[in-house]
């Protein structure tokens, strides 16, 4: 079974997950980012970027509204 996703990929996550933790990690807005989450995702989209091994984004579900 093939991987999902690269090493480097990996490396890119690492590196965002020790720079939240330092606080150093700051979003597209400029703000400190605390959130677990938000850093991993900071990551793929950095490895994305570089055109490392990532899968697409998953697509957001739409909130169904009562009337």
């Amino acid at each position: 079974m093939a991987a999902r996703y690269s090493k480097a990929a990996s490396k890119k996550v690492g590196r965002a997950m020790h720079e939240r933790k330092k606080g150093k990690l700051k979003s597209g807005s400029g703000k400190k980012v605390t959130s677990r989450s938000q850093a991993i995702a900071i990551g793929l989209s950095e490895a994305r970027r570089a055109g490392k091994k990532v899968p697409k984004k998953a697509a957001k579900k739409k909130a169904s509204r009562k009337s």
